[in-house]
């Protein structure tokens, strides 16, 4: 699909969340290491401005379930308009579909184990911010 990926990673203060956004961008370089196209970015703002500044054309957007599409699609045809940024959608595999942060925080922040669920680096990494001190 592209020589190259860039995750791009908003900075969203409206947003709380678990991690803060250097722990995040660190679990998501140890995360695709293994993956030498791929690297992490960090941006705020309008993402349009962002695929701008690096010369991108094309965003890649993956979708769990139509209420996914519903909203990604009007943020698509917006940066098409703003920016000519071109979005392709890509469904996400059916044995995640069910998935989002918020369940796999629950569950880990209960003692479940998230092990098939996520990367083994977010998995320690939830076990060391809930206090966790199960098997690692």
């Amino acid at each position: 699909m592209a020589d190259e990926v860039t995750i791009a990673v908003l900075v969203n203060r409206t947003k709380q969340s678990l991690f803060t956004l250097d722990e995040r961008v660190d679990l998501l370089n140890a995360s695709v290491a293994h993956l030498a196209n791929v690297k992490v970015d960090v941006f705020e703002g309008l993402l349009v401005d962002w695929c701008r500044a690096h010369g991108v054309k094309h965003v890649i957007k993956g979708l769990r379930a139509v209420s996914d599409f519903d909203y990604e699609l009007q943020m698509a045809q917006l940066n098409f308009r703003l920016a000519e940024v071109e979005t392709a959608f890509v469904s996400t595999n059916p044995q995640y579909s069910y998935l989002s942060s918020s369940m796999v925080k629950e569950i880990a922040q209960y003692g479940g184990d998230v092990s098939a669920l996520v990367p083994d680096v977010v998995r320690l990494a939830l076990l060391k911010k809930f206090g966790a001190a199960k098997e690692a």
